[in-house]
């Protein structure tokens, strides 16, 4: 079992890590739209959105795996009514990658945030 720990991302607020790689995959932590300083950036949906993918990004990348090698993406929203936009702004992120999904609405997130990802992807792949 390996932890992951970008340099380029802010050190978790908890008792996590980023990632662990075991057995050929990389499971991520639920990432909020944090910046590299460690800010917590409560701007417009699509931005938090967009935050929270390419913090995933980095965390794949330092674990040796890529955005096109996940597997199982899941997206926690504060309110459903968010939906189209964080749809929207994944659907621009992944590209023609489709990776399994889960939306699942929670209500309130920590900071006050609107949105947190997290998934699970293959160590390698022949196109990651």
């Amino acid at each position: 079992m390996q932890y992951v720990q970008p340099d380029n991302l802010a050190l978790p607020r908890g008792h996590y890590s980023p990632a662990v790689v075991h057995g050929g995959l990389v499971f991520l932590s639920g990432q909020l739209p944090i910046d590299a300083s460690g800010a917590v950036q409560l701007s417009s949906i699509e931005e938090q959105t967009q935050l929270c993918l390419q913090n995933m990004a980095a965390i794949l990348a330092a674990a040796g795996s890529s955005v096109r090698a996940i597997l199982k993406v899941n997206i926690y929203i504060s309110d459903i009514a968010l939906w189209p936009r964080v749809n929207a702004t994944y659907a621009a992120f992944m590209g023609e990658h489709r990776p399994a999904r889960a939306v699942i609405p929670c209500g309130a997130l920590h900071y006050g945030c609107a949105v947190e990802i997290d998934c699970i992807a293959a160590v390698t792949l022949q196109d990651a």
